[in-house]
């Protein structure tokens, strides 16, 4: 394996590219690759020190389940025992894409994985460059990539390989660069518990959109749910202490902490800059898709801008943005 610092940073332009980054993963190796939602921390998911690993590199709390990226839905089999008609029905409508799905898994799907559960997180990712590498892992003998975020555990995820860089270099063997993600956060993930379709967590695809596949909504997480990627209440989180608020008591709150002598940082939504005020402020996307795509990025800028606050001007509502109101509400989730 590479030694600390050693970290190569590629831009796969072409396919040798991928297939050195392929044998990386294919001698235990940690590779950071791009997918369309977030940068994953790849690893052989059915080697057991390779995986663990990847906790290492995070210092990510074991017993928190990983999600395998498979290069095709026909590889489903190797990792998950049972597939019920609506999960089946699920992949074939949004695989390759931001979807995940958590089944009973195999023997192949080993404890380090799946945290200790009889359940697997799997999805077949749609950008280019992770496809490309998973088929070339594939024709190696692989099964699949165990790859959560490429950052620090807990904090802000990383959507450019510069964000990998900065959290993990010298910790990853090598950082793939695909340039920024599309979807921006991390997908959408849907468990299946005694048939039942519940929703873990909202990402890239909607609520409405999987129950329209499904004819019927998924349900939210109950005490039968097993535990999923992503859900800690504090999670996607800068350095920086961040706030929610609401637009109309941004001025209000940012006179509260500026009388404290505190910097403020803001990141805005149509909201307009008060006069006089000419800290880190950050004018997001107004719609729900955009805003995603430059969430972490925009809380990665803000993070490093040398304030002691972050405030957040809280999205809509709808369901548009049930996804963004999840990663802020972990974001700034105190205590």
């Amino acid at each position: 394996m590479k030694t600390p610092g050693a970290t190569e940073r590629v831009h796969p332009a072409d396919d040798a590219s991928i297939e050195r980054a392929a044998r990386s993963l294919a001698a235990g190796e940690l590779v950071a690759v791009p997918t369309e939602t977030v940068y994953g921390l790849g690893a052989d998911a059915a080697n057991p020190a390779a995986v663990a690993a990847i906790y290492s590199a995070k210092g990510r709390p074991s017993g928190h389940p990983l999600i395998v990226h498979l290069a095709d839905a026909s590889h489903l089999g190797h990792w998950a025992r049972e597939i019920p008609e609506g999960a089946r029905r699920l992949a074939n409508a949004f695989w390759p894409g931001p979807l995940t799905l958590i089944l009973p898994r195999t023997a192949l799907a080993g404890d380090a994985v799946t945290g200790g559960q009889d359940t697997v997180g799997l999805r077949v990712p749609s950008h280019p460059v992770a496809r490309a590498l998973l088929a070339a892992f594939a024709r190696l003998g692989g099964l699949g990539v165990a790859a959560p975020s490429a950052n620090r555990y807990g904090h802000v995820s990383p959507t450019t390989a510069a964000h990998v860089a900065s959290d993990l270099g010298g910790r990853v063997a090598m950082i793939v660069d695909g340039g920024r993600c599309d979807v921006g956060i991390e997908s959408t993930i849907v468990a299946f518990v005694d048939g039942r379709a519940v929703l873990m967590r909202p990402g890239g695809i909607g609520a409405d959109a999987i129950a329209r596949v499904l004819g019927r909504a998924p349900e939210p997480p109950g005490a039968d749910a097993p535990r999923a990627s992503g859900t800690h209440l504090s999670h996607y989180a800068p350095r920086t202490a961040a706030f929610l608020v609401d637009a109309h008591a941004l001025a209000t709150e940012m006179l509260r902490l500026s009388e404290r002598d505190e910097v403020v940082a803001v990141l805005a939504r149509r909201a307009a800059r008060p006069a006089g005020f000419d800290g880190p402020w950050i004018d997001a996307p107004g719609d729900a898709e955009g805003y995603a795509r430059e969430l972490y990025a925009n809380l990665r800028a803000l993070d490093t801008a040398g304030a002691d606050a972050i405030l957040v001007v809280a999205p809509p509502a709808g369901a548009d943005w049930d996804a963004v109101r999840d990663r802020l509400a972990r974001a700034t989730h105190r205590g």
